[in-house]
């Protein structure tokens, strides 16, 4: 039987586009995981009939109806009376969460505000969901009836249930993996898992990767397959349902290894892999190291080479020489070079490269020096030209790029074509 699930994120901040909506994302993503489809996302204002008339109408259309947000100690956290109005439940006051709520606060030795203990109110026939890191219990709410929007009357239901969550990802996601998927695989069982796979790539186009593998993408049945274009990266999606983990492994293998015979060395990883991560394997397993001068990228490629644990095994230095004098004064490169062809040029980055290479004594230097906007372009160098230069100690090679987007977006892109040069480089 297929199970469908609606997500409802509840909050004026999402409403104003003041934060990201990452909630149902993962909320969703977990759900596939378990084979139950999302069949619906919905974002609304922190406003009492529309939070209570969309429960009514998600639980009168899907199995499990799913809500984030609403659910803290102040005037505007209205999701829990709201919840009580839409099932028709009374709020009783829950001892054992009203003690952990007391010990939250006693433990970062701060007094408690008496409004905190609203939160211990639960909806009858609730089972609490503990919250180790907030004071916001989330709920799973079996229900036998719920209110029919056609005749207005309350009905009985086939199995339904809402799970109700605060809005603050970092509380939602350890309740919801450790408490709330274990609760749906038991009491939801569907005869298909869903199963997908990202492949990554770097170094072409989303049109170019599209284009060599556009029949790939065409394929159909139980097989939904997706192109999705990041900064300087594309991500090929393989999604199956299928009756289980086994015969959907099969599946995904074999359009992998189709993919993979195409598109060769410019797939870097799958799933939840990064570039710098990816990077940082290559370097180890070379046993080689690396120092870095940047100059248009203010220090971001370091920034992601030491995000990866155990990167000062390979990653030795790293400058950032902004301006010319320290070009000049900490990388040796002269005055009259930068004078000559400018300090964004071909001759700067690969002597940049080279210098910091020597500086550090490792076996590979990065020069990245470009503009990156919306200052200090011209015709002859706009916004978004960048040099990226890679020496070693055989040699010194340099590309250059044009990137577009915002000064931030070009940043990233020159980082992500740097690590990507690495990288085809021990490749």
């Amino acid at each position: 039987m297929e199970i469908s699930a609606q997500v409802i994120s509840i909050g004026n901040e999402i409403m104003l586009g003041h934060i990201a909506n990452t909630n149902a994302q993962f909320v969703s993503n977990k759900l596939a995981s378990i084979g139950i489809k999302t069949s619906k996302h919905l974002d609304i204002p922190d406003n009492p009939e529309a939070i209570i008339s969309s429960i009514r109408k998600a639980l009168s259309e899907s199995e499990i109806v799913i809500t984030s947000g609403g659910l803290g100690p102040t005037v505007d956290d209205i999701t829990l009376e709201c919840i009580q109005k839409a099932l028709n439940k009374k709020l009783i006051f829950n001892k054992k969460i009203s003690e952990r709520i007391k010990a939250h606060f006693k433990r970062r030795k701060i007094k408690m505000p008496a409004n905190n203990l609203r939160q211990a109110l639960l909806p009858e026939g609730s089972m609490p969901i503990n919250n180790n890191i907030g004071t916001a219990p989330g709920l799973i709410i079996p229900l036998t009836t719920i209110l029919s929007p056609i005749s207005k009357k309350w009905e009985r239901a086939r199995v339904r249930v809402l799970l109700a969550f605060p809005g603050v990802p970092f509380e939602l996601y350890p309740m919801l993996e450790n408490t709330a998927i274990p609760y749906l695989k038991k009491h939801f069982q569907t005869d298909k898992i869903i199963k997908s796979r990202v492949i990554k790539i770097t170094g072409l186009a989303e049109s170019r990767v599209n284009e060599i593998i556009e029949d790939i993408l065409k394929i159909g049945g139980n097989v939904q397959m997706g192109i999705y274009p990041h900064p300087e990266e594309i991500h090929v999606k393989i999604t199956v349902t299928e009756k289980n983990e086994i015969a959907a492994d099969l599946i995904i293998n074999k359009i992998q290894k189709k993919i993979e015979s195409r598109l060769k060395n410019y797939i870097f990883g799958y799933d939840n892999d990064k570039l710098e991560e990816i990077v940082g394997k290559c370097l180890l397993r070379a046993k080689k190291t690396l120092a870095v001068a940047e100059s248009c990228t203010g220090g971001l490629l370091a920034n992601r080479i030491t995000d990866v644990p155990n990167s000062s095994k390979y990653f030795k230095l790293g400058l950032v020489t902004y301006s010319n004098e320290a070009k000049n004064k900490l990388l040796a490169v002269p005055m009259g070079l930068i004078k000559k062809y400018g300090s964004v040029s071909k001759q700067v980055a690969a002597l940049m490269a080279k210098n910091v290479r020597d500086l550090a004594s490792t076996d590979y230097g990065i020069g990245i020096s470009g503009i990156a906007g919306p200052g200090g372009a011209t015709n002859k160098k706009p916004t978004g030209f960048v040099y990226i230069a890679l020496s070693t100690k055989a040699k010194t090679i340099c590309k250059e790029f044009r990137f577009i987007g915002t000064r931030n977006l070009i940043k990233y892109k020159s980082t992500q074509a740097a690590l990507n040069l690495i990288r085809k480089t021990l490749l």
